[in-house]
């Protein structure tokens, strides 16, 4: 795995989710690093990843009430433990699961194993909350997927929260998870 800046040069074979993706961050004018690599789907890949980006990637889990009538993107430290109750009980919303891939597909143009902020240019009408952990806001840098699981980008959390948000027309809210046994 290599590290490189920007937009890959050769963009045949890359999905228009991954594209847009790009086209967005060189439009706002946000510096992002990036590697490629084959899907990560163990701890082991992720370190690696982690390793060449030189950042920790973080998770990002799809969230919805029972009802499937609010639906939330939660990002937290690849390291921390998520603990529905822990959640639940800052955003009052009970019952919260994982939310279906067809729902994920629907509101962030994401598949299973790609979920990042960067889908939420994807939400053009505001139905995803993303609720960020305060531990990933204290970051200097920030490591995610551009909407593809074979795909890792580092940049600026600043530029993230300050550009990135404000530009999508997304806010978010600030979660305080211990994550802890």
């Amino acid at each position: 795995m290599e590290l490189y800046k920007g937009r890959p040069e050769n963009e045949e074979g890359r999905l228009p989710r991954e594209i847009r993706t790009y086209d967005c961050l060189d439009k706002l004018g946000i510096e992002y690093y990036r590697t490629d690599h084959e899907p990560a789907d163990n701890m082991e890949a992720c370190n690696i990843i982690d390793k060449v980006l030189g950042v920790i990637i973080c998770k990002n889990l799809f969230l919805c009430n029972r009802q499937k009538t609010k639906f939330y993107l939660l990002m937290m430290p690849g390291d921390k433990k998520f603990k529905t109750k822990e959640l639940s009980s800052q955003i009052n919303s009970a019952r919260l699961s994982f939310a279906d891939a067809d729902d994920m597909l629907k509101y962030l143009d994401i598949e299973p194993g790609a979920v990042s902020i960067m889908g939420l240019m994807n939400d053009k009408n505001h139905e995803v909350q993303l609720l960020i952990d305060e531990d990933v806001l204290e970051g200097e840098d920030l490591g995610c997927h551009p909407c593809v699981c074979t795909s890792s980008l580092k940049m600026k959390t600043k530029d993230v929260i300050e550009k990135f948000l404000p530009a999508i027309g997304h806010d978010f809210m600030k979660v305080h998870l211990v994550g802890e046994d």
